[in-house]
Parts: C-alpha cells; sequence; structure tokens
C-alpha cells in the first residue's frame, strides 16, 4: 500500500464511503483534531511517572483506541444515516473515566484557587492534552452545528478534558511537584 496517494492535492479527501471533501471542512477539522490529541495522549503516556502505572497505560491506550472509533465516526458521511452511533464508544467508557477521577481525586490536595497549567513533564503534558480536548470538543460542536454528530461524543471528551485536569494533578502528586497556584493581577 502506497502511502501517498495524489488525491488529496487539490484539497479534498475522501470520507469513509468515498464521498470527496475540503480539508479544511467542519468535518475535517473534528477529525483531524480528534487524531491530533491522539497523539498529544501518546505523547503523554511515553512520559514518567504516567508510563510506570500499568493501569494508567493500559487506560490511556483504551482511550487512544476509543478516539479512533470517534475519528472513523466523524470520518463517515451520515447525511444518509443521521441515527449512526460511533462503533465502540458507550456509556461504559464514560463511567470508567468518572470512576477514574473519583479514585484519584481523594489522593490529591483539595484546590483552594485555580492553578497554573505545569508542573513535572507529565503533568505539563496532561495540561496540553487537556487543551487539545477541548479544542476537539470545539470542533465537534462546530460540526454538529450542521451535521448530525452523537451526544455520546460531545460527553466522552468533555469527561476526558475533567479526567486530563486530574491525570496533571495526580502526576504532579506522584512526582511531589507542588502545583503553582494562579495570582490574580
Amino acid at each position: 500500500m502506497k502511502i501517498y496517494t495524489r488525491t488529496g492535492d487539490n484539497g479534498t479527501t475522501s470520507l469513509v464511503g468515498g464521498k470527496r471533501v475540503a480539508k479544511n471542512s467542519a468535518r475535517l477539522e473534528a477529525y483531524g483534531t480528534i487524531d491530533e490529541f491522539n497523539s498529544a495522549l501518546g505523547l503523554m503516556c511515553a512520559h514518567s511517572p504516567i508510563a510506570d502505572h500499568t493501569e494508567l497505560t493500559t487506560l490511556i491506550h483504551t482511550i487512544q483506541s476509543r478516539l479512533f472509533d470517534i475519528g472513523a465516526y466523524l470520518a463517515t458521511d451520515n447525511s444518509e444515516n443521521p441515527d449512526l452511533q460511533p462503533t465502540g464508544l458507550s456509556q461504559a467508557d464514560i463511567d470508567t473515566l468518572e470512576r477514574h477521577i473519583d479514585t484519584i481525586t481523594p489522593q490529591l490536595p483539595p484546590l483552594h484557587t485555580f492553578i497554573l497549567p505545569g508542573g513535572c513533564v507529565a503533568a505539563g503534558h496532561a495540561h496540553i492534552c487537556r487543551t487539545v480536548c477541548r479544542r476537539a470538543e470545539r470542533r465537534v460542536l462546530t460540526l454538529a452545528e450542521t451535521e448530525t454528530v452523537s451526544p455520546i461524543v460531545i460527553t466522552y471528551l468533555n469527561r476526558l478534558s475533567d479526567w486530563l485536569f486530574i491525570i496533571a494533578r495526580y502526576a504532579n502528586h506522584l512526582t511531589h511537584t507542588a502545583e503553582t497556584p494562579w495570582i490574580p493581577g
């Protein structure tokens, strides 16, 4: 299989099913940002202390698989089948994130103010993932203004950004890295 096809040299690409669309369409922006987010998660997973926790690494790999499911769903023209749902993504995935948040949060110092993104390298990567996830959510919401998008996709992305905030804090906790409070000017 060739990596290059030259079919996109004119600024269009094929959706699942063969329909050609502009590479800067809302649909491409949505699943392209999901792809970017997935890549950022891979980088985050490669950094300690995240990589040293098998359970966490397994969960991240599951999340990456669900993001591939979402990307495939968003890359499919569903104009003739608006009831199409993403394969592989379910309420159980959202429940898993919520349980993980609920398990980790009591281990962290309570928050009394906003904190600045950063800390250890893994926390910095988690914060970048969180903001890319938020951007992906915004891109999916933009797509949803003109196309049908399953609500579970939006809910999952929203919960993922919450989870990533906790993971950033957890990484700092594991490395005994102090969080920096926001000091309003």
